[in-house]
This record gives C-alpha cells, structure tokens and sequence, in this order.
C-alpha cells in the first residue's frame, strides 16, 4: 500500500484509539517534564524545598545527591577535584540512565524538548523544506569540543551556555535574555535544521545517547508484519533514522530498535493505527507472525 500523504499525521490511530489513545506517551511526557520543572521550582517559588538545585546538581529531600555526569565528567577534565556527594549522585543518575535510556533523559527530563517539539509540529504544519542537516556525528563533535575546552580552561565549559541551566534560572530570576535563547532554538529548528538542535547539536543529547547504548528498554516493532506504510511513525519520531532497521529489516531480523539515537518517546507508538510499536526490552526480540487468512468456504459443500 502507498504511503498517505495526503493524511495529517495520526488521523488514522485518532479514528481507532480515540485522540487521548492516539496521544498516550505524549501526555506522559508533557507531564514528566512538567512535573521535575516543578519540583525544582517548588523551592524559590512557593518555600517548598523538596529538591534543592537545578537539574545539573541537586539534593532531594536532603538526602539523595543527584548529579549530571556530564556536568560531573567536565569538571573532573577541568581538574576539579569533585566531593563524595557528587559522585555519588552522578553515579546514581548514570546507572539509572544506562538501563532504561540515556536519551529519555531528552524525551522525557529535558525543558527544552517541548520547544523542539513545537518547531517540528509547526514545520509540519506549514510544509516547510527539510532544511540544512549536517552529519549525525556532529554533536559528538561538539560534545568532544566541549570537553576539550573545559581541559584548557579548568572550567564546566557547556554551563556557560547551557540551555537547560539558563531557562531554570530564568525562570527563577526572571527570562529576560532567556526568550531570546528559547527562540532561537525554536527558529533553528523551524527554519534552519528540522529536528536541528537535539539531532545535530546538543551535546548532552550525545552523551546521553553514549550512556545508554547498551540499555534494557527498547521499542519494538514486533507487529511490523501488520505495517500498511502510512509513514506517521516516521513523521513524529525526532529521530527517524532509527525505525527502518526495526520495520524494514530483513526476515528473521530483529524488530528491536537498538540505535543509541532513539529517544524513548512512544510518538511511534501513539500513532500507529495498527499498533506495530510497542515498549519491551532489548532482550525480547519476538517478531508477531502475520495471521493465515481464513480459508474460502466452497459453496459446493454441505
């Protein structure tokens, strides 16, 4: 069957799940991302210090130390010495992230991913090019940058410019330059590069993708058998490169998608109509078979 282009994206899964069906792992992760923002912000706003920090170092509750490591891995190049409670805390945030994923932290942690996401959903919308796409390996380029730098300078090189940390503290202090940042962002991604920042640029989003290469959850494309190539899965996934391996493959290979670049989002998930997607482990490589066709009754028979 030919791809329907003619189709917005999801229509089909909206008409068999119904929209919040169709929507599942989307509202989950609007509200995920809400719901860390708030915890940090609980503090300097209302006097509720449940987490104390940003999401670069944080202690919850008092007791549990949380540290980005890769915050903590440009600050041990710097040649800063860091505390017990530091690495602690990155080593706990490092070995959750190399189970379940590291670039859920993207999907799922990241503030700047509902910008991301908004310029994509708008680039769509208005049919836009494809746009300036530079080489995948790019942001390892920069994520190599910025450790070099952060070796000669003795410094934590990425903060200095750090999206994540400026829109935390803008919201805290007040925006101000911040929305010029957050727009910049959008309008790369609009205009310049689609799906530009976190695919090509963000070195965290590499790291992270490093982290997790050998993690436990995957998505599975066990139903592919079922595909009738209406696409939406590769409209939606920020990382599209990463589904034909697991839809397309050759018989008898495995329906895990297994690239470091996937996100865990579940979009692909949220908009398949006929549910080829679906969550599990990298261990379950379980392919669905087709089922046999009802066989013709024979009119002649009594």
């Amino acid at each position: 069957m030919s791809a329907r282009t003619h189709d917005p994206v999801g229509r089909e899964a909206i008409e068999v799940k119904g929209w919040f069906g169709a929507h599942r792992y989307l509202l989950l992760r609007r509200f995920s991302q809400v719901f860390f923002l708030v915890l940090f912000l609980l503090g300097p706003w209302l006097g509720l210090w449940i987490v104390q920090g940003t999401l670069a170092a944080s202690l919850t509750l008092g007791i549990l130390p949380l540290t980005d490591p890769f915050i903590l891995l440009q600050g041990v190049v710097g040649g800063h010495r860091a505390e017990l409670s530091a690495l602690i805390g990155g080593l706990i945030v490092l070995v959750s992230y190399s189970l379940i994923g590291g670039r859920v932290y993207c999907a799922w942690v990241c503030p700047i991913n509902p910008v991301t996401d908004a310029a994509n959903w708008l680039h769509r919308r208005l049919d836009l090019p494809k746009g300036w796409q530079p080489m995948r390996s790019t942001r390892l380029w920069v994520l190599a940058t910025v450790l070099i730098v952060s070796a000669l300078t003795g410094t934590i090189a990425w903060e200095v410019i750090n999206p994540i940390t400026m829109l935390h503290r803008g919201l805290v202090f007040g925006m101000g330059f911040v929305w010029m940042m957050v727009a910049a962002i959008f309008l790369f991604d609009l205009i310049v590069s689609r799906h530009g920042w976190c695919g090509h640029v963000c070195p965290v989003g590499a790291f992270y993708g490093l982290v997790g290469h050998k993690s436990l959850l995957r998505v599975s494309a066990a139903n592919r058998a079922a595909c009738n190539n209406c696409m939406d899965c590769y409209a939606v996934c920020p990382e599209n490169q990463v589904i034909s391996p697991a839809l397309t493959g050759k018989p008898g290979s495995t329906p895990l998608i297994l690239s470091p670049d996937c996100t865990n989002c579940g979009r692909c998930i949220d908009v398949c109509a006929v549910d080829v997607f679906a969550f599990t482990h990298r261990f379950n490589d379980h392919i669905n078979e087709p089922a046999d066709p009802i066989p013709a009754q024979n009119p002649q028979a009594t």
